[in-house]
């Protein structure tokens, strides 16, 4: 049995569900086939643009597992020390000898202090592993995973507090990897060898039912209105009129910009919600765009704000038309 100290404590996440967590048939269908393949003992791979829900699905995953997990986050300045562990500080010992009144003996000795990082606590204790945009990293950090995933074994250096060099991988440790393959900008290429020892799913966006349910549940607005935001998000992404795609963040802040924002009703002839879908949307698909990309934007989200929004008479529970 293996015991952690208070320092590896600190780097383990409870395995409970997400709060405000929404399965459909769509969830639940990607959480199947991925627990069945880490069942058999292989490392899962989600890929996917942004906004598709690859952390939380994994996090999700990870609570149905049930073991701690560890979090990492893909980062280009990572090395394989913050993966494995390193000599993080000193011990400082001092002897003083006064047996005799006259003598006085000392002995002092300084030693370097091993420290376990993220990666080595999950392989050691059978932890679950969730590497966040890992791709971000560069291939040679992520070279110790392997090994790993191949031979479950880990390469650890020797002087690791006078322990074995090779730790064998905890029967119970799994691990999930996340990555999103059209970001350009401190993304490396993955390592054939490292992509084969994975089972990748591609996620798409989520059908409309999802980010529904989504979309309600983070904001708390009513289903009808949650479904008109969701429409207007779901038809600027079917228009191709954008440099990034809209997605179900783009619903969610809409709808939590109207819940806390008086007067702000989800209607077409509210000007206040208007102006809101504008500045969200314009911002989420042209972050990089220039005038001219937003105005085209901002013109085809008034057009589907009037398509999806024009309604006879709505009640919110926040706010009342007046």
């Amino acid at each position: 049995m293996s015991y952690l100290s208070s320092d590896e404590e600190a780097f383990l996440i409870e395995p409970k569900p997400l709060a405000g967590f929404v399965e459909t048939p769509y969830v639940k269908e990607l959480a199947t086939r991925a627990l069945n393949y880490i069942g058999a003992g292989f490392p899962i791979h989600f890929r996917g643009t942004s906004g598709t829900g690859k952390t939380t699905l994994a996090m999700h995953i990870a609570s149905k597992i049930g073991r701690p997990t560890v979090l990492l986050h893909g980062d280009d300045q990572l090395g394989t020390s913050d993966l494995v562990g390193g000599e993080h500080g000193y011990r400082y010992r001092r002897l003083v000898d006064n047996f005799i009144s006259r003598v006085l003996k000392t002995e002092e000795s300084m030693d370097k202090r091993w420290t376990d990082n993220r990666l080595t606590i999950a392989c050691k204790n059978g932890h679950t592993l969730i590497y966040d945009e890992f791709t971000r990293s560069r291939p040679e950090a992520n070279n110790i995973l392997l090994s790993i995933l191949q031979e479950k074994v880990m390469d650890l250096p020797a002087n690791r507090n006078g322990e074995e060099a090779y730790l064998r991988v905890h029967p119970n440790f799994s691990a999930i990897f996340t990555s999103n393959p059209e970001e350009y900008a401190g993304v490396h290429k993955a390592q054939d060898a490292l992509r084969d020892r994975m089972v990748t799913i591609d996620l798409d966006y989520m059908d409309k039912e999802t980010e529904v349910a989504i979309c309600q549940a983070k904001s708390g607005l009513p289903k009808k209105e949650a479904e008109m935001i969701v429409d207007i998000v779901r038809g600027l992404r079917d228009s191709g009129e954008y440099e990034f795609a809209p997605t179900v963040r783009g619903a969610i802040m809409i709808a939590r910009a109207c819940k806390t924002h008086v007067g702000a009703m989800v209607d077409a002839r509210n000007p206040v919600f208007r102006q809101i879908c504008r500045d969200i949307l314009s911002s989420e698909t042209s972050r990089l765009g220039t005038r001219n990309n937003h105005l085209k934007v901002k013109q085809l989200v008034d057009e589907l704000v009037t398509k999806h929004c024009n309604y006879k008479k709505t009640f919110s529970l926040n706010n009342i038309w007046r």
